[in-house]
């Protein structure tokens, strides 16, 4: 008898050498060492061994906190490793590298054909380099929006990105600032607290350790609302990256231009306008990771109705607290093994949430189900280790029933339990201890995020859980 795939197959197709992923890999891997040698060796020209060696390892001091900020940050749906490495790597090695020789080109041509070089330098610090340098590290976050569109679905993902980049950005640029103030320090003599390695230490680890993410998380953010853009609003989805690079780039011009504003104009700048927009996009990134939240809770009822998921899940899973709470039952209890298959069931629950709200906005492509299909069944298959987790964190992570309604000081209503005026004795008083509801079973009343039901969910679902009613 004839059988249909359970699966939409394509026609094979030959493929040219150099459409394999391992030379695509080869390549790319090649050019970010050949790029990290080449930097290397000029900032080591420029610093000196032993200016690049200080350099190196007081500006490697931040990177470590950066990461894991915007690491944090990307805790709702984390994106593969791979992706963080390859930004990084393309911040601190080819992006550092066109940064240096186009910079070092425009200021010398600029210095040539006005014979100002003073002029020239200011010139080349608040205009050329801002548009260079945000325009390298854009590159890194349109590689990973074109390439790794599935990695890359909301505002989140494209601060985390662009963050990682101007982060590896950074750090290379840290080590030639610092290795020359080193340098310069060996000459004049200075050391201790009145050294220039030390004031440049200070202003650029200690108070802005967080200028170059500030301004690429701009353009990271214009992607981020691209990508949740539909497919219709084409022009919406070009100009949008287009101006958040615009204001990375204006950004950056105002802060390397702060030192023409005076004596104070660097403080004035950095107390008007970075602490503010610091501030505004933290808050901008953790509101949006809550809606995520919120999505996971609404969209994950419907998995629930069609038997994939306990009614317990939604609201452990759209809980960070919840979530940590039940990977640390499960290494308790099945040790790391258990602990990674928690944390993978939770990214495949998020990513299925995801995957469903984009598919209701008409945004999940052609193989949407194909890609809830393997995201269910990953859900499936980890659901021994993380079923018990996940019902234990949800227990845990519970409000407390409501307590019950005091008594007034003069005792109890309608002339007391004997009853008054006619009413009946046996009424219920409206102070008696109210039933408690579990919150992560039913629907909570004060809880915006889960409707009592799902108005877009069919009462049945196109795939049903494996159970012994099936072959």
């Amino acid at each position: 008898m004839a059988t249909c795939p359970p699966y939409p197959t394509r026609a094979h197709r030959h493929t040219h050498w150099w459409q394999r992923s391992w030379v695509r890999y080869g390549a790319l891997i090649t050019l970010l060492a050949l790029s990290g040698l080449v930097i290397l060796a000029l900032v080591r020209e420029q610093t000196g061994t032993q200016g690049f060696l200080v350099g190196l390892g007081l500006a490697v001091l931040p990177v470590p906190l950066l990461i894991a900020a915007f690491r944090w940050l990307d805790r709702v749906d984390p994106g593969p490793w791979r992706n963080l490495l390859f930004c990084f790597a393309w911040g601190a090695c080819a992006a550092a590298l066109i940064a240096i020789v186009a910079n070092s080109f425009a200021t010398r041509w600029i210095a040539t054909a006005t014979a100002d070089p003073a002029g020239a330098d200011t010139l080349g610090a608040t205009v050329i380099a801002p548009v260079v340098e945000e325009s390298a590290k854009a590159a890194a976050v349109l590689l990973v929006f074109l390439f790794r569109r599935r990695d890359f679905t909301g505002i989140v993902d494209g601060v985390v990105v662009a963050g990682v980049t101007a982060t590896g950005f950074a750090f290379t640029e840290n080590i030639l600032y610092l290795g020359t103030a080193f340098g310069t320090d060996q000459l004049t003599g200075d050391s201790g607290i009145a050294s220039v390695t030390a004031a440049t230490f200070f202003v650029r680890v200690v108070m802005s350790p967080f200028a170059h993410p500030l301004f690429t998380v701009l353009t990271g953010i214009g992607f981020g609302i691209a990508a949740l853009s539909t497919g219709r609003h084409h022009l919406r989805r070009a100009l949008l990256p287009l101006a958040g690079l615009l204001l990375a780039m204006g950004m950056h011009a105002l802060w390397n231009g702060s030192a023409a504003f005076g004596e104070y104009g660097f403080f004035a700048v950095y107390a008007a306008f970075m602490v503010p927009s610091f501030g505004l996009l933290t808050w901008l990134v953790i509101w949006t990771r809550q809606r995520e939240l919120g999505t996971v809770r609404a969209e994950l009822p419907a998995y629930v109705l069609a038997g994939w998921l306990t009614p317990v899940e939604p609201y452990a899973l759209g809980s960070m607290r919840a979530r940590r709470i039940a990977r640390e039952y499960a290494r308790r209890h099945a040790g790391k093994e258990g602990a990674r298959a928690v944390a993978r069931y939770e990214a495949c629950a998020t990513s299925v949430a995801f995957l469903r709200q984009r598919g209701r906005r008409g945004r999940a492509g052609a193989d949407f189900t194909v890609r809830e299909r393997a995201l269910l069944e990953a859900l499936w298959h980890l659901r021994g280790v993380a079923r018990p987790a996940l019902d234990y964190a949800a227990r845990a992570t519970a409000p407390p029933p409501p307590l019950p309604r005091p008594l007034p000081p003069w005792g109890y209503p309608y002339g007391g339990p004997h009853g008054a005026y006619g009413l009946r004795t046996d009424a219920p008083s409206p102070y008696a201890p109210q039933a408690p509801w579990p919150p992560y079973a039913t629907q909570a009343p004060h809880d915006p995020y889960v409707p009592p039901y799902h108005p877009y969910v069919p009462p049945y679902h196109p795939y049903a859980p494996p159970g012994p009613h099936r072959p």
